[in-house]
């Protein structure tokens, strides 16, 4: 489809951009100074909407900056907390002086409790932990104070020591009665002995993981108070030091090695948010969302525990060159603890891109589309992208008589506008795609002008919480349009907004610095063409269908400082009129819902695995340890049900697959996983009987799908 879209406008969700606007002189002879005087000049003149740098702000920085180094307060205490808020409603006449006073009071003071706590560690890890004692952990940091004596940081440490060392313990007890178990000549280590090895992975885990921190610079420690300032401005607003843009930029190109999942800060480890496609993660199907990262090991390595380490140098620990593997201690959703391998590779970039499948039911065919991400090649559009790809899907599946089509976007964090805009001309005849707003209320509408219609037949499509940003505009735009319905979780990811990228060194551009390194801004808000904002709200399906993470507060919503939503006047469109019985196959659906058993336990999973996140508090007593932790395996054997499921579908490739398979025996291999795992899919298998229900409705109301070039 051909569109008189700017590309320039880069309606990409990242662009790069030069600072034209600036004609400010940046003169600071203290990097750290100029660094901080140019961000915040970057974010007044170009963020979409600018915070006001007051007191109040000033507070949210105190408090993140602290929470970022200490989240689980165990370093700082409270008389350093005392020592701080003498700046705590300084911070933001400090910014606005190019004044650092509190970073370097707060960092020199950090690194001072760093070396006392590795005296207190020795101290503790020197004495055996006593497991049969009753008592237990809690793991509610923001409701806890900071020690106020060197004796109640010592306490702190002791329990999380044991904490940690349990796991240990209980692994080695195990492997004690398996080897007693498989030669019963085989003579059991003590209690004692077991407890005392244990202590000394501990000890050599965090020997491994100062170790690293130690071989951090000041500069590591000032980029983290850079962002604890530019994050309040919205969550997707970020400041890349020289090495981390040159690890975004190889995410953005899609050439990067690593593990092939993007992790958010907790205070017990680092979260998976995002599994990509294609990568090792996704190939291994070992790791999924929501699971904790909480010690790493290379090759050959101690483990180096990365509770409480700042995210990016956790990540730095993580990634690594192709074909080295990385061990990861994991907590699982459930609870679990586990260890797994991973194989570092690049992204698989075919497992991005759009792929389809025949489903059969019994004599009738439909088509599923699974698209990724909105890729594009920036560079040169029409040689590859997503709108594309999938128009030749859609012709593929039409040649093997296909009556109804499934898009499924779950896990689609996104990607090209432009595709996105392409991607919604082939369902509807022409009309508003979008709308996007600039921070001076300037407000584009981007159409579709072709109109040349891919496939007008009966059209679902399909979201989960990860389904964000170009997925949100499509999915929205063909609810609007009630050119599709919506099937999937509640709603969608929620994010509605705009970034660009400005290098410093554009702003600067004599420096005796060198690479300043980057700022990632949010410039723009996308609008559906009913004037609703997908900020926080993102699109909520026509049709819910429950699933394991419903009660777990995730995507935009979950976010600090998160932009509101909000609504301007609608683009001017027209409603599809292909569906008479639109309504009611929604209810229909809702129908099959209520008195599905898979369904039923999916939601039985989602409120057990909400109970497991709330749960503050883990006993050290290791007989009260071992019993909940066998009654949580036992509950995850139970759930394990949920991937036997069969829905009795039948799928395959098209032809024109099919007749590369002869050549390409791995691509064979790929399909015929993906087609057992859709098998097992019960929302595809929803989706079937809702593409039923349209059909039928068509039919009896003569609006066929009809094919058009």
């Amino acid at each position: 489809m051909k569109k008189n879209l700017v590309l320039g406008f880069l309606a990409v969700l990242i662009a790069v951009a030069s600072c034209s606007f600036t004609n400010k002189s940046f003169e600071n002879n203290d990097k750290d100074k100029l660094l901080l005087d140019i961000i915040t000049y970057i974010l007044e003149k170009g963020h979409y909407s600018p915070k006001d740098i007051n007191d109040d702000f000033s507070v949210s920085v105190f408090e993140d900056f602290i929470d970022v180094l200490d989240p689980t307060k165990r370093y700082f205490m409270a008389e350093d907390i005392r020592d701080f808020e003498k700046y705590k409603f300084q911070i933001d006449d400090q910014i606005k002086n190019t004044d650092i006073s509190f970073f370097n009071l707060v960092h020199e003071r950090y690194i001072k409790r760093m070396d006392e706590v590795k005296i207190l560690i020795k101290e503790i890890l020197d004495e055996p932990f006593d497991y049969t004692m009753e008592e237990s952990i809690n793991s509610d940091y923001d409701n806890r104070p900071f020690t106020s004596s060197r004796s109640e940081l010592k306490e702190r440490w002791r329990k999380q020591l044991k904490f940690w060392t349990l796991n240990t313990f209980d692994s080695k007890l195990k492997d004690e009665i398996q080897k007693k178990e498989e030669d019963p000549k085989y003579v059991s280590r003590t209690i004692s002995e077991v407890e005392a090895e244990s202590r000394d992975v501990t000890r050599n885990t965090l020997e491994e993981f100062f170790e690293f921190v130690d071989n951090l610079e000041r500069k590591d420690r000032f980029a983290q108070y850079i962002n604890s300032i530019v994050d309040k401005f919205d969550p997707h607003t970020s400041y890349f030091a020289p090495e981390d843009k040159d690890y975004f930029d190889r995410q953005i190109s899609g050439r990067f090695e690593g593990i092939g999942a993007r992790l958010q800060p907790e205070p017990e480890g680092a979260k998976i948010v995002e599994i990509i496609s294609g990568g090792p993660v996704w190939r291994g199907q070992l790791l999924e969302v929501g699971d904790e990262i909480i010690e790493v090991a290379q090759e050959n390595e101690t483990p180096v525990n990365i509770v409480g380490m700042p995210l990016d140098d956790a990540v730095k620990l993580i990634k690594g060159p192709k074909g080295t593997k990385v061990y990861l201690t994991v907590r699982k959703v459930d609870g679990t603890i586990e260890e797994v391998t991973v194989t570092r590779d690049i992204v698989e970039l075919e497992e991005q891109y759009a792929k389809s499948a025949q489903i059969i039911k019994k004599d009738e065919k439909f088509g599923l589309i699974q698209l990724p991400g909105f890729y594009a090649d920036f560079k040169d559009y029409a040689s590859r992208n997503a709108a594309s790809d999938v128009a030749k899907e859609i012709e593929r599946l039409k040649e093997e008589g296909i009556e109804g089509l499934i898009l499924d976007l779950r896990d689609n964090g996104g990607g090209s506008l432009r595709t996105a805009i392409d991607m919604a001309g082939l369902f509807i005849k022409d009309g508003p795609v979008v709308q996007v707003r600039a921070s001076d209320n300037d407000k584009m509408v981007y159409e579709d002008k072709d109109e040349r219609i891919q496939w007008d037949g009966p059209l679902v499509i399909l979201v989960n919480e990860f389904s964000a940003s170009a997925s949100e505009i499509l999915a929205g735009a063909m609810q609007d349009y009630k050119r599709a319905i919506i099937i999937g979780s509640e709603q969608t990811f929620g994010k509605g907004t705009v970034q660009t990228m400005y290098p410093l060194e554009q702003v600067v551009h004599v420096n005796e610095y060198g690479d300043l390194g980057a700022i990632k801004v949010t410039i723009q808000k996308f609008y559906r063409v009913n004037g609703e904002s997908n900020q926080r709200e993102g699109i909520k399906s026509d049709v819910v269908i429950p699933d394991r993470y419903r009660y777990i507060v995730l995507g935009e919503k979950g976010q600090a400082n998160a932009m509101n939503w909000d609504k301007i006047k609608p683009a001017n469109y027209k409603v599809w009129d292909g569906y008479i019985d639109f309504e009611t196959t929604i209810e229909k659906s809702n129908k099959r819902i209520a008195s599905n058993p898979q369904i039923k336990l999916i939601e039985e999973n989602a409120k057990w695995l909400k109970e497991q996140q709330d749960e503050m508090s883990v006993p050290l007593n290791y007989d009260l340890y071992k019993s909940r932790d066998e009654e949580s395996r036992a509950k995850s054997e139970y759930f394990k049900k949920l991937s036997e499921y069969d829905s009795k579908l039948t799928f395959e490739s098209v032809k024109y697959e099919q007749g590369l398979f002869t050549q390409d025996s791995l691509l064979r291999e790929k399909r015929e996983r993906w087609h057992k795992n859709l098998a097992k899919d019960v929302y595809i298998e929803e989706a079937v009987n809702v593409l039923r229900d349209l059909k039928t409705s068509n039919i009896k109301n003569e609006k066929l799908a009809h094919v058009k070039g």
